[in-house]
């Protein structure tokens, strides 16, 4: 049986139309009068701290914790601005497999696991009216590492739903390598998704549970059965 189920945001929940590396840059570009360097990243499947980290060593700026502090508290401005008017939408099946999963005659708990920072996370969530469905998450504010925020995540479920959590009656959905290999990570099982940082073709040989091209093409029965 399983007792939650875990979705990572960027690519698998929602596509924000650029909002937060746009946010990266305007962030950088306004607070620390830095106009480059976002263009060499790779995002996807990234977190927010990780990705902080890299420019600044970029920059030869000292990683430190008011740094960070700083950059923090900028960028969720810039991302709440910049959604606003940028929209985004989505992805694909999001919505009818939320509601699926909720209707279910024992219904899992959802929860986060994502590489945002929580407020980020919650910024980019209520865009959508997505926010409330999730009880609890993993975020970046826990910890660098996308494996060591499954672990909290995990851990946080097991203080809701108590500690006789297993991990095997917990799915991790992403669209990266990076979300199956967190899943595995805390032995949980996985379903990676197409619809954001890598392709169909790039995500089968991970060996997900399941993988899907969008989450039309799975069903609340099929995962939790």
């Amino acid at each position: 049986m399983v007792r939650l189920v875990l979705f990572d945001i960027d690519g698998t929940l929602v596509h924000t139309g650029g909002a937060g590396t746009a946010a990266f840059t305007r962030t950088f570009a306004k607070h620390f009068n830095l106009h480059h360097g976002t263009e060499k990243m790779k995002f996807a499947g990234r977190t927010d701290v990780s990705l902080v980290r890299e420019f600044f060593r970029i920059h030869d700026i000292t990683a430190t914790a008011e740094h960070f502090k700083t950059f923090f508290e900028h960028y969720i401005f810039w991302l709440d601005h910049i959604l606003t008017r940028n929209g985004g939408d989505m992805c694909r099946g999001v919505r009818e497999l939320i509601h699926d999963l909720e209707t279910l005659p024992n219904p899992p708990v959802l929860g986060l696991l994502t590489g945002n920072i929580q407020l980020g996370a919650e910024v980019k969530l209520r865009h959508f009216g997505l926010w409330e469905h999730f009880k609890f998450g993993g975020f970046a504010d826990d910890h660098e590492d996308r494996n060591h925020i499954a672990a909290a995540a995990l851990e946080r479920g097991r203080r809701v739903l108590g500690n006789d959590l297993q991990p095997q009656e917990v799915i991790v959905i992403g669209d990266t390598p990076f979300d199956v290999r967190c899943g595995k990570f805390i032995g949980a099982k996985t379903l990676a998704v197409a619809t954001g940082g890598s392709k169909l073709e790039e995500l089968k040989p991970c060996a997900a549970d399941w993988t899907v091209a969008d989450l039309t093409h799975i069903r609340a029965k099929q995962l939790v059965g």
